[in-house]
């Protein structure tokens, strides 16, 4: 059922909007998507003016106590601005997931104040070079060894690593029990024995700095441990859930930048001396594009919806809007291009960037291909469970 946002969600969906159209037009965007480069003092302004980074913090450890909705508004905003740098804001709600799901009480009064504060951003680190999809797969381990934890392994892909005082990190500490012998760290930056890698050079959002984190003998205090041992998988699985409606919403604002630009230039560009706004072959690719945004956006706000509630549908409903919704920024992106022609090809107008960016949606946190099976899971099991 629709549910309208409240009188503060639409103010703070305002308030990151105008940050947007201030700070971060297409020159901006495009700027430091050429340069391959994370934008540390644009980053640092969108922390600190728009105070953001403790949206879903609780206001007992110095944030603003609110959920999803909230947290979706703020990503959808800047990644219709642009998506790499979006992802300098939103990979901290990502990486912080796994305290707010899994830490102590003491831990989270120790670790959540500063991030709060917008003092630094935090990654999450699970994928590994040979184990995406194949989390269980992973290879990083941790062993006690007197009051330290020793960790060593390697992880690949990690957003905002540059740029991150800090890492949520998923190791084995008992490889016998498989997933259920998996604990989650926290790990500042300084570590002994922690080196963030190579970068990749990536097709898409640029101004996100993505890399490899290494930990060789990497030392951290016993208080490093995430809430308790063993159980980093229940962690990590409790973080995709709550997180997937962030990258569904992303998938939305990239969508919806791309009919914005297309509406606007099918407004505008002429051919056979009329608008080609005026041809229903291009009136009929924006009403799809429309129709894909709308869909995507009501089933990611349920997503949002169901997290804020602790419903245990949840999984089911990230998983169908995180598939749906990337997949969405990638026709729209596509179908904006074709509408801008030879033009929509080149740099000089901006969506041959949202077709770049979109694609990375389909990818990470998940492939669509991984999110239909867990669909299939759920579907499958409650056709098990209903009576003839």
């Amino acid at each position: 059922m629709y549910s309208q946002f409240t009188e503060q969600q639409l103010e703070i969906r305002d308030l990151v909007r105008n940050f947007v159209k201030k700070e971060i037009p297409h020159e901006v965007a495009l700027h430091w998507d050429e340069k391959n480069q994370h934008p540390t003092e644009l980053v640092n302004k969108m922390r600190t003016e728009l105070g953001i980074n403790g949206l879903v913090i609780p206001e007992e450890y110095g944030g603003w106590g609110l959920g999803a909705i909230e947290q979706c508004l703020a990503i959808e905003e800047l990644s219709r601005g642009c998506l790499g740098i979006a992802l300098g804001f939103a990979y901290t709600g990502l990486g912080i997931l796994p305290i707010l799901k899994g830490a102590t009480h003491e831990q989270k009064l120790k670790w959540l104040p500063e991030i709060a504060d917008g003092k630094f951003g935090v990654s999450f680190c699970l994928s590994e070079p040979g184990a995406g999809s194949d989390v269980p797969g992973m290879t990083t381990r941790a062993e006690k060894k007197g009051d330290k934890w020793i960790i060593n392994g390697a992880k690949q892909w990690i957003t905002g690593a540059s740029d991150a005082q800090a890492f949520t990190v998923f190791a084995y500490t008992d490889k016998n029990r498989g997933t259920r012998g998996v604990s989650c760290f926290y790990v500042p930056r300084n570590a002994k024995g922690l080196t963030v890698g190579k970068k990749e050079d990536k097709l898409g959002i640029r101004a996100s700095s993505t890399h490899q984190v290494i930990f060789e003998d990497c030392e951290v205090g016993e208080d490093a441990l995430v809430g308790k041992e063993n159980l980093g998988f229940v962690y990590a699985l409790q973080t995709l859930n709550a997180s997937r409606p962030f990258v569904a919403v992303m998938g939305v604002g990239v969508a919806q930048a791309a009919l914005d630009h297309a509406a606007r230039y099918a407004r505008e560009r002429e051919q056979f001396g009329v608008k080609i706004g005026t041809f229903q072959a291009v009136q009929h690719m924006l009403a799809d594009m429309s129709i894909k945004v709308e869909t995507a956006r009501e089933i990611t706000y349920k997503a949002a919806r169901l997290s804020d509630a602790n419903d245990p549908n949840l999984p089911k409903y990230s998983a169908i809007a995180k598939a749906y919704a990337s997949e969405c920024a990638v026709q729209c992106a596509t179908d904006a291009v074709q509408i801008f022609g030879g033009y929509g090809y080149t740099k000089e107008y901006p969506v041959e960037k949202l077709m770049r960016d979109s694609k990375i949606l389909t990818i990470f946190e998940g492939t669509t291909q991984i999110q239909k099976n867990e669909i299939a899971a759920y579907v499958i099991k409650e056709a098990a469970s209903k009576k003839d």
